[in-house]
């Protein structure tokens, strides 16, 4: 698995990731995060390196080192 960032414009993911929640309530917007996980767990369909990434997920600190 790899943890490094390694796709174009980071940035500008981020931002539509912002702009997704926008206006959502905490429900809605935990909603919109459970539906992108799926939807992005089922583009990488392996277990094996979804399971990593919810161990690597759980411990990676809650604010940058």
């Amino acid at each position: 698995m790899n943890t490094n960032l390694h796709f174009q414009d980071a940035d500008a993911f981020y931002e539509q990731l912002l702009d997704a929640h926008a206006g959502l309530s905490r429900d809605d917007s935990e909603l919109l995060n459970a539906r992108l996980i799926l939807l992005l767990a089922n583009q990488i369909g392996d277990a094996g390196v979804l399971k990593a990434c919810v161990a690597a997920a759980r411990d990676m600190p809650v604010t940058p080192a």
